[in-house]
């Protein structure tokens, strides 16, 4: 259950993300068969945003879910403001860019209302009480079902439940970003807000799949640009991989579905949305939600990787982060 309010999910969701932008070159056919076996395999809750391609993602989406719209829970988000050439024209949450990006989302899905509709950044010229006052609107109107935020602050979540009820908070959370445990997680538990960790497997860090700057020549990878990747920030990284690589390797189990399986034992309030583009890793991820970890495995696993140890920023630029 994401919030109070009866938004209820899989276990996993499905971060559809990368299938337009972001992680290399895309392939529409099978982004839409992973989407298929996604909801084959239980998995509901599919996660976009107006800003991935930009807007490539949305309709992508809404062509893998038609005649099976009955069967998703359809998340997506605005506020990063992006022009049709690319171009970034900045953070957004004034209430009439609410509404029209709401239209034109409902529009590239292919869908008569949202389900969940977060805002994907907060604008921190524009006070939270108005944009979660125009996302109410829609809420009132029927086209959004229910609220969510994406980065925000424990401040800035009290302020826009108080507001209108907020059912899910999504910020980057796994074995290398436990930023959230300090701030975020016990405010959204005290008030009833259900969590969604994106990045649960670190941009594909902890599946194992970077040891070097040559594995990450695909063009278009923008992992090129985050600190974590780069240099020595990347060395001392490697090293707790292949912390977890041994961990996992005890386990019988991938060092992806070990990472993920930490993350689904953080508490049934956290749905975590491991992004991929291909069937073969969807039923790697979906195959963590039946490994069970004790709680010698999870010290070992907070031994191995503790709060912190991650070197390098999440991003090259934090100060789109609300803090």
């Amino acid at each position: 259950m994401l919030g109070s309010g009866g938004l209820e999910v899989s276990a996993e969701g499905l971060g559809c993300m990368g299938m337009s932008e972001f992680y290399g070159p895309t392939d529409e056919a099978e982004a839409i068969a992973t989407i298929h076996r996604a909801l084959e395999l239980g998995v509901d809750l599919l996660d976009t945003a107006d800003m991935y391609g930009p807007f490539a993602n949305e309709r992508l989406v809404g062509r893998a879910i038609a005649g099976r719209r009955e069967r998703v829970v359809v998340a997506t988000k605005f506020g990063n403001e992006r022009r049709d050439d690319g171009s970034w024209v900045g953070i957004n949450g004034r209430p009439e860019y609410v509404r029209s990006a709401c239209e034109a989302s409902l529009a590239r899905l292919g869908v008569d209302h949202l389900d969940l509709y977060y805002q994907h950044r907060v604008d921190k010229t524009v006070a939270i009480e108005e944009t979660v006052g125009a996302m109410a609107d829609l809420v009132a109107a029927g086209k959004v079902r229910y609220l969510g935020l994406s980065e925000a602050s424990p401040a800035t979540i009290r302020r826009a439940h108080a507001v209108h009820p907020i059912s899910a908070l999504q910020t980057e959370y796994s074995l290398w970003s436990r930023d959230p445990e300090q701030g975020v997680l016990p405010v959204v538990r005290e008030l009833g807000i259900g969590f969604v960790a994106y990045s649960p497997l670190g941009r594909g860090f902890l599946a194992g799949r970077f040891r070097g700057p040559d594995d990450l020549t695909a063009p278009g990878d923008f992992r090129t640009r985050h600190p974590r990747f780069q240099g020595d920030n990347l060395a001392r990284n490697l090293e707790q991989l292949r912390r977890l690589e041994e961990l996992a390797a005890d386990k019988g189990v991938t060092p992806a579905q070990l990472a993920l399986a930490w993350v689904l034992h953080r508490g049934a309030d956290v749905v975590p949305i491991p992004g991929t583009k291909r069937r073969r890793y969807l039923e790697d991820n979906v195959a963590a939600a039946a490994i069970t970890l004790d709680d010698a495995e999870l010290a070992r696993l907070d031994e191995a990787l503790p709060p912190g140890a991650t070197s390098g920023a999440r991003y090259a630029d934090m100060g789109t982060i609300d803090v």
